[in-house]
């Protein structure tokens, strides 16, 4: 910590590069960040994410410049985020997260609530080692992850979204896709360990998650390097299996209030460094599994997906402890 004699960390945000990506949380109404970023970081290089503009590619120029940037800072959804954190660790330099998505799970268990506690955070100079999955299909390449990776249903209702977000919009587009998939999802067969299974869903989380959800997208802590591992065995119907996605608390609490919530029974927890399944996929299921909000397509006769936990990933800003 700085003392009081000192200046504030990057006070200015000289020395910070930070890519707004436009086009996340555009299901919800938040104030244009841009006013703030001018009055508290006006040193700093604020590059707008332009449609079909390549993220590494936009990370990789800034750090080629004759003065290379000492932060990397995204303002976005979850899913800008990791890939963010994925550049964050390569060039060896802190993260800087800024609410800007749909859900925001990430900066949320982070205590990141808005661009203005971001900032603070920032120029407190706080940082936490934060643990995250790495996760391969196949021989594809590592993808990291910081919230959650996840098969079955899930991945399902996000590739009907995406098909319909076009002519709909994402908002509209999430509520087709929730209405179909209610109506047409089916289970599908995994093997782990030589063992077989038919499943609704596996969600592999980072971190302690909420131990009574099935969907582990809002981890509980930001350090510990486990894998918090739920997979929704399929014994109960398709609404259980669509209500088991809730991602908040209070409407998880009402859906288990009205038993829609599938009974611990059918839900296995495993906490555990590394993971692996293969996929077995029947016709009509799209071969695709979903990381961080993010869909990833596969061969269509299924795919084996390996996820380890990593320690101490990516450096990232975070409030400092009261007291």
């Amino acid at each position: 910590m700085p003392s009081s004699s000192e200046p504030p960390a990057f006070a200015d945000g000289r020395g910070v590069f930070i890519v707004r990506n436009a086009a996340s949380g555009t299901a919800v109404v938040r104030a244009d960040p841009a006013g703030t970023f001018a009055a508290r970081l006006p040193e700093a290089t604020i590059h707008e994410l332009a449609d079909g503009e390549d993220l590494a590619e936009v990370v990789a120029g800034a750090m080629r410049s004759e003065e290379p940037p000492a932060v990397l800072g995204v303002y976005g959804g979850d899913g800008s985020v990791s890939r963010m954190a994925a550049l964050a660790r390569e060039h060896g330099r802190p993260l800087l997260v800024m609410p800007g998505g749909t859900f925001n799970h990430f900066a949320r268990s982070a205590g990141l609530d808005d661009v203005d506690t971001a900032i603070d955070a920032l120029q407190s100079g706080t940082t936490i080692e934060v643990s995250a999955i790495e996760a391969r299909a196949d021989d594809g390449e590592p993808i990291l992850a910081l919230n959650a990776v996840s098969v079955g249903t899930y991945p399902e209702l996000i590739d009907e979204r995406d098909r319909r977000r076009q002519s709909l919009g994402k908002w509209l587009g999430g509520i087709v896709a929730a209405w179909r998939t209610l109506r047409t999802a089916e289970s599908l067969t995994i093997v782990r360990d030589g063992r077989r299974a038919r499943v609704w869903s596996v969600f592999v989380g980072i971190g302690r998650n909420d131990p009574q959800r099935v969907a582990t997208m809002q981890r509980e802590t930001l350090v510990e390097p486990t894998l918090d591992v739920r997979i929704h065995h399929a014994r109960g119907s398709r609404l259980r299996a669509m209500a088991s996605l809730a991602f908040g608390r209070r409407t998880a609490a009402v859906l288990r209030a009205v038993q829609l919530m599938p009974p611990r029974s059918d839900v296995e927890r495993l906490l555990i460094a590394e993971f692996a399944m293969t996929v077995r996929l029947e016709e009509g299921h799209p071969s695709v599994f979903v990381h961080d909000g993010e869909l990833e397509e596969r061969a269509p006769t299924g795919f084996t997906l390996r996820c380890v936990a990593v320690p101490r990933a990516v450096t990232v800003f975070v409030p400092p402890r009261e007291g």
